[in-house]
This record gives C-alpha cells, sequence and structure tokens, in this order.
C-alpha cells in the first residue's frame, strides 16, 4: 500500500472496516490543490456519514503521549498515526503526490504535503474543516 495509501485507511477506516484505495491523481502537481477524487466509491463502506477526520485525529491525540500539533505538521501527523515521519518517508510521499518543487526545501515541501493529504483525505470522503484545507 503507498504511503497515502495508509494515511487515508488510517484516518477514514481505523478499525480496518474498508479500503482506501487513495491513489495520487497525475493531475495534481505543482502548487495547485486541485485534483479529482480518486476512488471509485468515497466514502466509508455502506454508504454512511463522511469520516470527521479532526475528531478521529484530535482522539488519536489525545491518547498520544507526545504533544503532537497535526493541525499544521504533515511530521506530526504521520508520527501520531505511526507511520515512519523521516525525511525519506516524506519525499516518497511527496513523489506520489506529484510534488514539483525543491524537495531539499523541506519546510515548503511539509507545508504542500500537509495541505495535499488534507485535500485528499476530503477527496476520499473525510469530513475535513475548512481551514484545514487551505
Amino acid at each position: 500500500m503507498s504511503l497515502l495509501g495508509s494515511i487515508v485507511s488510517k484516518i477514514l477506516h481505523p478499525f480496518g472496516g474498508g479500503t482506501a484505495d487513495a491513489a495520487p491523481n497525475a493531475g495534481s502537481g505543482g502548487q495547485a490543490g486541485t485534483s479529482t477524487p480518486s476512488t471509485s466509491a468515497p466514502g466509508s463502506a455502506g454508504g454512511s456519514e463522511p469520516v470527521d477526520v479532526a475528531a478521529v485525529l484530535t482522539g488519536l491525540a489525545e491518547k498520544n503521549p507526545q504533544t503532537l500539533d497535526w493541525r499544521h505538521s504533515i511530521v506530526d501527523l504521520m508520527k501520531l498515526l505511526g507511520l515512519d515521519s523521516g525525511l525519506a518517508a516524506r519525499k516518497q510521499l511527496a513523489d506520489e503526490l506529484h510534488y514539483t518543487g525543491d524537495k531539499d526545501d523541506s519546510a515548503s515541501m511539509n507545508i504542500w504535503l500537509h495541505k495535499q493529504v488534507m485535500q485528499k483525505l476530503a477527496e476520499n470522503g473525510g469530513k475535513v474543516p475548512d481551514d484545514l484545507k487551505h
């Protein structure tokens, strides 16, 4: 499973109740955050209500001994989900999302990655607060 697929799956299907085939859209390169949904069946299995992404992540953060700023940091978001948050993993995620910026400028890449991940969660059936999508 791709790194993006792991992120989407852990947030939208935390109990394994479905699959998230989140595949990056080939047209989502550059700094633009516009792309189309990449799954054939967005939302949770069975057509139930969208998953409240902020509620899921806040719940995980409350149980985590570390103070993680998942709302602003892709590193902290990945740590919260139990994923490798190292530079190599973030570069892999950037490749999956077709990042065209300078991967050696990790600050700019991290900001872009966080926005793209939130957008992908929304596209795959997650309810993402507006302030996290922009």
